[in-house]
């Protein structure tokens, strides 16, 4: 129970700060992907603000064993760069530049009913589970 409201708290608190930065608007997001037309700079501020929080985490995380859950807290095992890595990278960097949405947004939007982003995620999790098959 205490992970369910944990992990529901954290939720919660990042799709409100996707919201009121403005990630969730994909209008926004293209417009600041758009560096040689109408750029926006606006999100450089939320990205920011993001790594003001994120760096110190990471480093506190280090010095702990457990999570505020009590599950395990591990490093990821693979350090290498490799096809698999680069592909995905390329596949989601035109995914959020052609939209404006990456998944965090996408699923923070589903509140809206808003056809599009019902669509992008379903797209989005049907393209999760052929990658999962054909890397299987």
């Amino acid at each position: 129970m205490k992970q369910t409201m944990l992990v529901a708290v954290a939720g919660a608190l990042f799709g409100a700060g996707l919201a009121l930065g403005g990630m969730t608007n994909p209008a926004k997001v293209v417009g600041f992907l758009d560096l040689f037309g109408a750029w926006d700079p606006s999100l450089a501020f939320v990205m920011g603000g993001a790594l003001l929080v994120t760096v110190p985490t990471f480093f506190f995380s280090k010095t702990r064993k457990l999570a505020w859950s009590g599950s395990t807290l591990t490093e990821p095992s693979a350090r290498q760069i490799d096809s698999r890595l680069v592909s995905g990278a390329v596949l989601f960097g035109i995914g959020w530049g052609i939209y404006g949405l990456c998944p965090g947004p996408a699923v923070a939007n589903l509140w809206t009913l808003n056809p599009e982003f019902i669509a992008f995620v379903v797209s989005m999790v049907v393209g999760l589970l052929v990658a999962r098959k054909a890397s299987a």
